[in-house]
């Protein structure tokens, strides 16, 4: 059983100094659907990326994976079986917090919408048991699009904006192991939009990878991923 409603991919960064985040997210062409706070701030592009000052228990770059969906309820219903904690929490309403069993948690709530953009969020859920990643996002009601034919890789995409790519932790290459990393994902051409960040006063390069290219970005640390259009060794599931 899945959510049959709305999903919507919010990627939480934990930032010491969120107005750098804010200004890269307004030169990505992110669009805050209310003015920026110190403590929070959200932009709209492909999916929702969300600022939050650093906290002693989410240190400088750190990235929580949160899901906005219409029904919390149908939510808690589609994850059945698997170890899930709902809680009441000030300004926000009820959450669902499931925990995988690398001890991996996402965060689901309501508000889902539906967004736009040529910089979407897709943070990375790194996991050896790909699989059970797998089924809870599908559960949630994201869908699978390109997949390595090996495994060790699956993007899955959320029909209000935004994606999750699920990575094989043994592959991570921080060697950080099991947890959600950073990550942003852009269309069109990347040399432009290196060279418009630049313009806005950010350090970025592109660089080829075995995938796709990528934008890295120096400070705030993020890669900025192309699209993939090379699918040796993958194959396309949607």
């Amino acid at each position: 059983m899945s959510v049959a409603a709305r999903v919507t991919v919010q990627q939480i960064v934990y930032a010491r100094h969120p107005q750098r985040w804010h200004a890269l997210a307004d030169a990505l062409g992110m669009a805050a659907p209310y003015p920026p706070d110190e403590d929070w701030a959200e932009f709209d592009g492909g999916g929702v990326l969300a600022v939050h000052t650093e906290t002693g228990d989410h240190g400088d770059g750190t990235t929580d994976l949160h899901l906005l969906v219409d029904d919390l309820d149908a939510a808690e219903r589609a994850l059945a079986g698997y170890e899930t904690t709902r809680m009441h929490m000030d300004g926000i309403g009820d959450m669902l917090i499931v925990r995988a069993g690398s001890g991996v948690t996402v965060s689901v709530s309501t508000g889902a919408r539906t967004t736009h953009g040529a910089v979407s969020v897709q943070p990375i859920w790194f996991q050896d048991d790909i699989s059970e990643a797998r089924s809870i996002l599908e559960a949630l009601g994201l869908r699978a699009g390109i997949a390595a034919d090996r495994g060790g890789w699956v993007e899955m995409h959320a029909d209000g904006g935004g994606s999750v790519g699920i990575h094989s932790a043994s592959g991570r290459s921080d060697g950080t192991g099991e947890g959600i990393g950073l990550s942003l994902l852009a269309t069109g051409d990347l040399d432009a939009l290196a060279a418009s960040l630049s313009d806005a006063g950010f350090t970025a390069s592109v660089v080829d990878e075995a995938w796709a290219r990528t934008i890295r970005v120096a400070h705030p640390q993020v890669w900025i991923n192309g699209t993939q259009d090379d699918l040796h060794g993958y194959h396309r599931e949607d």
